[in-house]
């Protein structure tokens, strides 16, 4: 009989499932069914050599590397292969769930010779594999004798075999990767008749590989028509595509192309480099030019200001334009503070443009000017001057009114609707109307609880069209400037990440996914308010898999207020079993999202075996101006209450919850609260904090954006005005009540909460004795993007509750064992 080497053991690749049982004998599972194939009888080859040219002598195990078949026929445990007259190479596939991690070796009775393929990788027999949780497909290739017969069966030895399960149904548990991997849109752009749309997608491939590609769509079929392999942008008037080409003397041409046939026309050639659009009138090109600031000497540098420290912050930009017809190239500004081209009346007359610029002795720190810039005259007619709490603003197609997007502060509070003793949260954002004439401010959306996003003005009807953040939903509406009335798109996603309109037709396209559905692309009639889906790019990565049922749970606080909420369900659920719990709650302002692709991805915590509970506490956005202001200058108060007693609630309404395995876990503001909340409450027995606030004060004055964001945290409240605030709310300055095992993670190269707020207060547990664990992720900033590093920090996180919330400590320990030190 032949022995099966190898040249190396690999490491199986992260997979990610839920809890599962099975009644097999300890410290052994055995597989009763597999799709059984016949790969190929082995035939010798003709001898022509005794040797390759390596030097090697033919071995009929080589045959083990042939490429799998494809599933066969259906068979049980143990199975006798027939005789035959010759060397044959036979396959058994099969796939096995372990729903916690484990441990485990994949032996083959009956067979002296095979080859173990677990999720793509081989195995020599005796390997013991890591198994993280998964649906894992597994494939056996065995290879037998001539003229003997083979009974073989298959079994999993492991110290824990109840935590492994057979699936035969052909579907898979939802998996972190799943997150990770497959295609999703990424852009749109709907052509001014409404007939095509251009729909950009973003593939991650295994491995973290990224690729980037377009597709033209015509919408009145619904189908693709070509790829597209360049950069194009949509002709405002014509509806035809211009891209720019670099021709062989290294100058640019501007060339234009007809979606129907593809035709190409030079439209214009030596045009200058860098990023512009076409103007609305089709005559002219609308350049952004980028000045670098001043340099300071390498060996020593000054600070100006605080958002100094930020790379790029001294530089600058001018809009610039040039005349198609007539070669001309004009700059329009000289600014020495930033100034933004926010866009141009439809006949290009007149451009928009919003400058920016520090004003460090009071809140706002920043305030906004707005001009119209007058294109025949170079007359430049100021709408706002130095407006305070200014997002952004957006010109009508007849260049006489200007929307601006501000907080209710704005504007002398006219679009505020609480108490003037109370201070609104600058990340609630309204509409204001400007009548570019008058001066005339109008608040537009004073009374909707909505919190405005993207805003888009209609050339077609005169409609401003925008999303907003309508409780734990991104939503769509269209508002009439004439009447006031805003109207809710009948749009099918809950959360729309970005939409495009027709300046020539009623049509309305866009992209986005909702709790338990993946991205979904749709042109939307808006006469009949009806969508038609384009595209979903990952319903065939996600065919086999068992998407989890979300379901909204709201409950009454102390208050009288309504705290909205949802929670997902394992898979396979079972009303009679005592579940983990793990809690989530928003970070920053916003509410958390009803998104399928979430950075948490809450159904991969549902498939470990978790009933997840998502609450939108007090202080976010998206459920009105009070709601939202109750963020301000209160540093966890309020928000933990509503935390606490949600999961109290919660757990006592439904009894298929564990109430003494419950975990939370947050990030940024987010990590903050999980830290703060272990200073308050004793009912969770586990807690994570991802790139946390441990102290206002450090973070104030170190992140990048800590003083700004403490404008909109803590309103007019500094550290010097607010001691109690700043330091008696901080966790680092209550760290002796923490006594829940907590997990701090966080990105070494973090700008925005710097890795010491981790550190800090993870120094403190260790010399209170409390159990804690830090983990930092090399060069990381404030999320965790890199493909390797991403699949680490959330597997320490399931490891962590793994720990804590199942009592399986097996997960952290393979990924930290324990060091002699």
């Amino acid at each position: 009989k032949l022995n099966i080497t190898y040249m190396k053991h690999l490491i199986l690749p992260i997979c990610f499932l839920a809890l599962a049982s099975s009644a097999a004998v300890a410290g052994d599972f055995a597989i009763t069914r597999a799709k059984y194939s016949k790969i190929q009888e082995i035939t010798k080859p003709v001898m022509l050599d005794s040797v390759d040219n390596s030097g090697a002598k033919f071995d009929a195990k080589s045959l083990l590397s042939l490429p799998s078949s494809k599933s066969g026929e259906s068979v049980t445990f143990p199975f006798t292969l027939d005789k035959s007259g010759v060397a044959s190479v036979h396959q058994f596939a099969f796939d096995v769930e372990n729903r916690d991690f484990a441990k485990a070796k994949i032996t083959v009775n009956g067979a002296a010779d095979y080859v173990v393929n677990v999720d793509g990788i081989e195995y020599k027999p005796g390997d013991e594999l890591a198994l993280r949780p998964a649906t894992h497909r597994i494939k056996v290739k065995v290879l037998t004798v001539p003229d003997s017969a083979h009974t073989v069966d298959v079994k999993l030895e492991s110290q824990h075999p109840e935590r492994f399960a057979e699936r035969t149904d052909g579907k898979r548990m939802f998996v972190h990767e799943d997150v990770m991997h497959g295609r999703r849109a990424s852009g749109i752009s709907l052509s001014p008749d409404g007939r095509w749309l251009i729909v950009s997608y973003t593939d991650t491939r295994v491995g973290g590989g990224k690729y980037n590609t377009s597709v033209l769509v015509d919408t009145r079929r619904a189908t693709p028509v070509r790829r597209l392999d360049e950069n194009a942008n949509w002709m405002p008037l014509s509806s035809r595509l211009y891209v720019t080409r670099t021709n062989i003397d290294n100058t640019l041409s501007l060339v234009v192309i007809d979606p129907s046939t593809a035709a190409e026309e030079v439209l214009a050639s030596d045009i200058p480099s860098g990023d512009f659009y076409m103007s609305p009138d089709e005559k002219s090109l609308v350049y952004t030019v980028k000045v670098e600031g001043p340099k300071e000497t390498p060996n020593g540098y000054q600070i100006l200001e605080p958002d100094d420290r930020q790379p790029g912050w001294r530089d600058r930009s001018y809009p610039a334009i040039y005349d198609l017809e007539t070669g001309k190239y004009q700059r329009l500004t000289v600014n020495s503070k930033p100034i933004y081209n926010m866009g141009m009346s439809l006949d290009g007359k007149k451009m928009l443009l919003q400058s920016n610029s520090s004003r460090l002795s009071r809140r706002p720190t920043t305030v906004s000017s707005i001009y119209i810039l007058n294109m025949p005259d170079m007359r430049l007619d100021t709408i706002v001057s130095e407006g305070e709490f200014i997002n952004s603003c957006t010109i009508s197609p007849d260049g006489r009114m200007v929307m601006v997007s501000a907080s209710p502060e704005a504007f002398g509070r006219i679009g505020c609707v609480t108490d003037s003793t109370v201070v609104p949260s600058m990340i609630q954002t309204e509409l204001y109307l400007i009548d570019a004439a008058t001066k005339q401010v109008t608040p537009m959306t004073r009374d909707f609880d909505p919190n405005v996003q993207t805003v888009l003005w209609s050339s077609s009807d005169n409609m401003v069209y925008f999303t907003a953040e309508n409780r734990d939903k991104i939503s769509l509406y269209r508002l009439d400037p004439s009447t006031d009335k805003i109207t809710e798109l009948p749009v099918e996603e809950e959360y729309i990440k970005r939409f495009d309109i027709a300046t020539a037709a009623p049509v309305l396209a866009y992209y986005g996914q909702s709790a338990s559905n993946p991205d979904g692309v749709y042109v939307f009639d808006i006469k009949k308010s009806l969508s038609k889906l384009i595209d979903r790019p990952s319903a065939e990565r996600l065919a086999d898999v068992d998407l989890i049922e979300c379901k909204e749970w709201n409950f009454k606080n102390q208050r009288g207020d309504t705290i909205y909420g949802r929670y997902y369900l394992p898979d396979n659920f079972d009303k009679g079993k005592k579940y983990p719990v793990i809690v989530y709650y928003y970070g920053g302002c916003s509410p958390t999202s009803r998104t399928f692709d979430s950075r948490y991805p809450f159904h991969a915590y549902a498939a470990l075996g978790y009933v997840v509970y998502v609450v939108e506490p007090s202080g976010a956005t998206g459920f009105g101006q009070e709601f939202a202001s109750r963020h301000v200058s209160t540093a966890g108060e309020g928000v933990a209450d509503d935390i606490i007693e949600g999961t109290k609630k919660f757990l006592a309404e439904h009894p298929f919850t564990d109430p003494d395995k419950v975990g939370c876990l947050g990030a940024s503001y987010g990590g903050f609260m999980t830290q703060y909340l272990q200073t308050v409450t004793d009912i969770f027995a586990a807690a994570v904090s991802h790139a946390g606030i441990s102290d206002h004060t450090s973070y104030w004055g170190e992140g990048y954006w800590g003083y700004s964001y403490s404008e909109v945290s803590m309103g007019n409240d500094k550290p010097w005005t607010a001691p109690d605030l700043y330091v008696k709310q901080s966790p680092l300055f209550r760290a002796d009540k923490i006594h829940t095992p907590l997990l701090l993670v966080h990105g070494d190269s973090d700008h925005n909460v710097p890795v010491g707020e981790s550190i800090q207060l993870f120094t403190a547990l260790k010399l209170l004795g409390r159990e804690t664990a830090l983990v930092q992720i090399p060069g990381e900033d404030h999320w965790i993007l890199g493909y390797d590093n991403q699949k680490k920090w959330q597997e320490t996180i399931f490891a962590w509750f793994a720990k804590y919330l199942k009592n399986n400590p097996d997960w952290w320990d393979n990924l930290y064992p324990k060091k002699n030190l």
